[in-house]
């Protein structure tokens, strides 16, 4: 006999899900909650080992249980990328749920009542990321959730078609659907465009065209250092070349390793920094000698060109110019004549260069002013 067309569904679409939700972790176009993501994995694994302790051979035990395995992998790859934070109350109730179930099942020898804990576990462990996704709903903007909930539906009518259909079975399958569904809703069925929950905007998919340029006045391409961002017309100086969309964060919510492409984080403020974006402003390079600066005003944080941009020009801007950090530097390699080998913050700038910048309006707002660089240590 042929593998049930739902269950092959099932798998593809879930499998679909966690595929794409690791892209947009890679690509940093998603911000999870990491305290969701353990107690999913604890809980999807202990979940998917009683169900199948209940209901023996059911093929929707194999959706859940590689379904487990792809949602450990993703909970591995966020953890690996952020640091140690207690856990809220809330976190902890899900995880002493999950050990509580976990005793429930091997000492006990309660497999029923270990996964129906498990399930009532599962609409709380949903809680910090509803909480994120309300406030920020572009932390959890993936086609993923879309996914998911599908996978779901097929789990659902492969449970359905079956000769018997327990509280047990029918439980975790619909307490998924609905959590799954609830962020997908969260994320873009509330918004005037309901594609935007696959990640669709402006008429493309998001997540095929990051890097798409804007209205062909750029285009992106590589110089010696990687992937750059060119000048595909003339600009005059002072025009407005791009705007630095990323979502802000405090401080302490900064990965614990940046490098490469996951460096891309611009300090506001002395505790806030913007994150990347996933659009073009991301591949901006360092320059010495930039040819453009970032100007922040009451509507946003524009990149402006500095004097004349010849087509085919890269753009670059000046990281030090955002910079209050003391602990930061970065080795470059921008081959202008005038590079300074190694980037610092803003005080790293000689004074003429300082004012230079702060002249033209291109430094973050607590750099406008001298007495601003270094004032803390001053005051020590």
């Amino acid at each position: 006999m042929g593998l049930d067309i739902w269950f092959v569904l099932a798998i593809g679409l879930s499998f679909a899900g966690y595929a794409v939700y690791l892209l947009g972790l890679r690509h940093q176009t998603v911000r999870p909650n990491r305290a969701s993501w353990l107690i999913w994995a604890a809980a999807t694994s202990l979940e998917a080992l009683t169900y199948a302790a209940v209901n023996p051979g059911a093929p929707q035990g194999w959706v859940f249980a590689l379904s487990a395995i792809a949602c450990v992998a993703v909970t591995i790859s966020i953890w690996r990328r952020s640091s140690w934070a207690p856990p809220s109350p809330t976190e902890t109730f899900c995880i002493a749920t999950c050990l509580t179930a976990l005793v429930l099942w091997l000492v006990f020898r309660e497999a029923f009542w270990a996964h129906m804990l498990v399930v009532a576990a599962v609409p709380v462990s949903f809680w910090p990321t509803w909480a994120s996704a309300w406030a920020d709903r572009s932390r959890e903007r993936s086609p993923a959730w879309g996914l998911w909930t599908f996978g779901d539906l097929a789990t659902l009518l492969i449970a359905v078609r079956g000769a018997e259909l327990g509280l047990a079975e029918l439980g975790y399958i619909l307490v998924e659907l609905l959590c799954h569904a609830s962020v997908w809703f969260l994320i873009g069925l509330t918004t005037i465009n309901p594609l935007r929950a696959f990640g669709v905007r402006r008429g493309g998919l998001r997540i095929f065209e990051r890097y798409r340029a804007s209205n062909n006045l750029f285009r992106v391409g590589d110089n010696h250092l990687g992937k750059a961002v060119f000048a595909a017309a003339p600009f005059a100086e002072g025009a407005i070349l791009l705007e630095f969309t990323g979502r802000r964060l405090p401080a302490h919510q900064l990965p614990s390793l940046m490098q490469g492409r996951s460096d891309r984080f611009v300090q506001v403020t002395p505790d806030h920094y913007m994150g990347p974006s996933g659009q073009l402003d991301d591949l901006v390079n360092h320059s010495c000698a930039p040819n453009a600066g970032l100007r922040f005003t009451d509507e946003g944080v524009f990149l402006v060109a500095v004097r004349a941009i010849a087509a085919g020009e890269e753009i670059s801007w000046d990281y030090s110019t955002t910079l209050r950090e003391s602990n930061w530097h970065m080795l470059c390699k921008c081959k202008a004549p005038e590079c300074r080998r190694v980037i610092g913050n803003f005080e790293s700038l000689d004074a003429e260069r300082q004012e230079w910048f702060r002249a033209r309006n291109l430094v973050a707002p607590y750099l406008r002013r001298r007495d601003d660089v270094g004032g803390k240590r001053a005051a020590g």
